[in-house]
């Protein structure tokens, strides 16, 4: 089966990412913008020109095949079993998180307090559970889209709300590192589907953004947590000031909305 619609797919997607529109590349390239949109259009690329875009976003050819052959056929949302299991087991949850960050066997073994046999037999039963795929000399691929969806109402989307999401809101966002906005308005259908939609283009960027780095060494990266949500909202302080004829009409909706 052809791998070009793959890479083609992969290569627009990096270049929305990096905010480089068709008419860049073309200018950067000598090319028109309407012979760049062609190549694309008929994925007729040769490897110069391959090379070239890539270089516009500072990768190498082997980055853009690797991250293709990553993106293809990943498990986007674990088992019950699989997310159980996790949350059984600290050190196996432990090392699914850092497979995910793209940590080799070394670092994992020096920056944790798991040693090597550990280490294997903890790889061994992620490899079990269909979560990665197990190489020669501990080396592993993700079998798990960076992306990857919480069942909901699982084990794991239960843990991240008892315990990491009051911690990490309560956190200090005042370093220049850090950032923290809560926006409220009263928008139509139309328009929260746009902003639903755009939450979810974003999200897909920063998992690939965490994948791109994943090739780096460990000193030129942090842990980094962000946290993306939107509902139907109201405070319960506003809804006490509401005329009784106006509460009683929207109690229905307020009790969905409402702690």
């Amino acid at each position: 089966m052809s791998q070009i619609p793959l890479i083609t797919s992969t290569l627009k997607q990096l270049l929305k990412q990096h905010k480089l529109t068709y008419k860049e590349v073309a200018s950067a390239l000598d090319m028109s913008e309407a012979n760049i949109k062609r190549v694309f259009a008929t994925e007729q690329f040769s490897l110069q020109r391959l090379e070239q875009i890539c270089d516009l976003m500072q990768l190498s050819l082997a980055d853009l095949f690797e991250l293709g052959e990553q993106k293809q056929s990943l498990v986007s949302q674990l088992t019950q079993d699989q997310e159980q299991e996790l949350m059984e087991n600290p050190k196996l949850f432990l090392v699914a998180v850092c497979v995910r960050d793209g940590w080799q066997f070394e670092d994992i073994v020096s920056q944790y307090q798991i040693d090597a046999l550990d280490c294997i037999r903890l790889l061994a039963r992620l490899d079990s559970l269909n979560m990665i795929q197990l190489l020669p000399n501990n080396r592993y691929k993700s079998l798990v889209a960076q992306d990857f969806r919480w069942i909901p109402g699982g084990p794991l989307e239960r843990f991240i709300e008892q315990q990491v999401l009051t911690k990490f809101l309560q956190g200090d966002f005042n370093r220049e590192d850090s950032f923290r906005f809560y926006l409220r308005g009263s928008y139509s259908e139309a328009t929260i589907s746009v902003v639903r939609r755009r939450l979810e283009q974003l999200t897909k960027e920063v998992a690939q953004l965490n994948q791109q780095d994943a090739r780096l060494p460990l000193n030129k990266r942090q842990s980094v947590g962000l946290f993306l949500a939107m509902r139907p909202w109201q405070l319960g302080l506003f809804n006490d000031l509401r005329r009784e004829d106006r509460a009683e009409a929207t109690e229905q909706s307020a009790k969905t909305s409402q702690p």
